[in-house]
């Protein structure tokens, strides 16, 4: 359940900073709401994850597929240019975060 928290959070993520672009400096009121809700249940959803996950992994997925989903939903609507350079970048992001993941963390002791 953690990691459908911290996806959903990362998706949170990628809202917010969208929004963000939008807001005209946070003076755009309906931008600036959207940014504001989706900061907080984005944080809240990485603050509830990072109870199972540790705050590593988890704040590396929650920024690599925030990242990743913020620029391609601007490439996507004509925000930014599609280019062969950045959905190179874009897939490295993605397989770095999944491969994360596949290393083994260890236990550690708190």
């Amino acid at each position: 359940m953690a990691w459908i928290i911290l996806l959903a959070s990362a998706v949170f993520e990628a809202v917010w900073a969208t929004a963000l672009g939008q807001s005209a400096g946070l003076t755009e009121p309906v931008a600036s709401a959207v940014f504001f809700v989706a900061l907080a249940a984005s944080m809240l959803g990485l603050g509830r994850a990072v109870r199972d996950i540790p705050i590593g992994s988890a704040y590396a997925v929650w920024t690599g597929v925030g990242t990743a989903l913020t620029v391609a939903y601007a490439m996507v609507t004509g925000g930014e240019a599609v280019t062969a350079a950045k959905i190179i970048c874009l897939t490295g992001i993605v397989v770095a975060v999944i491969g994360l993941e596949l290393v083994p963390h260890g236990d550690t002791e708190e």
